[in-house]
């Protein structure tokens, strides 16, 4: 079982300790906010009231043993930074942190993280485009460039096989909801139907001329 700590138990840690926990995962919960700390104990495996900053702290609960540490802390850049270089120092695997703004995470990158995420920005790119999206529905972007959707099936595709329109779609289709039925990476010959959902991976630019066969 993977374990992960999350430092800084704002709206971002708190969802993402949930997720975790949803996810089975031990999480070691830390911030120096005795009532957020209280907030996420019962749904952690450890939570801790406590600077992270504080070398002693962190060591004394074996953090570099953690598979990956995440620097949640949004509000204080400083001490967001400070806890980056803290962890690095102290040798742990993988350290994700949460970055403001560009600016933020250029630093991060230049002190050594692993991963830098952007929560503010990625919801603010994905609610956008799940607006724009009226025929996607679900859309997860995967990069800048890629993206998964969950679509209704275009009318020009029904009692096709998924062979007769390799040639047409530069997109993968990874799975064929049909019906109650869920068809997990569907053989080629694979017939569409009228009222089948499928879940495509693809570029954004090949996904939107797929979304307008649907108009």
């Amino acid at each position: 079982m993977k374990q992960f700590a999350v430092i800084g138990l704002g709206r971002f840690g708190n969802s993402l300790i949930h997720e975790l926990n949803q996810l089975d995962c031990e999480v070691l919960a830390i911030d120096n906010n005795e009532a957020k700390v209280n907030e996420v104990a019962d749904i952690t495996t450890h939570a801790l009231q406590a600077d992270a900053m504080d070398e002693q702290a962190l060591k004394s609960v074996g953090i570099r043993n953690f598979d990956m540490v995440v620097v949640a802390i949004g509000e204080d850049i400083q001490a967001n930074i400070l806890t980056t270089i803290t962890l690095k120092e102290l040798g742990v695997k993988k350290v994700m942190s949460r970055a403001r703004n560009e600016l933020h995470g250029r630093v991060l990158e230049k002190i050594g993280t692993d991963m830098v995420v952007y929560p503010e920005r990625d919801m603010a790119i994905r609610l956008a485009r799940s607006m724009t999206a009226k025929n996607f529905f679900e859309h997860i972007e995967l990069s800048p460039d890629f993206s998964i959707v969950e679509l209704a099936t275009p009318e020009d595709y029904i009692g096709k096989e998924l062979n007769e329109l390799v040639g047409e779609l530069n997109v993968n289709i990874l799975a064929v909801q049909h019906g109650e039925e869920i068809i997990v990476t569907p053989r080629i010959n694979q017939v569409i139907d009228a009222g089948d959902v499928l879940v495509v991976l693809g570029k954004n630019e090949e996904l939107k001329k797929l979304e307008k066969k649907i108009d």
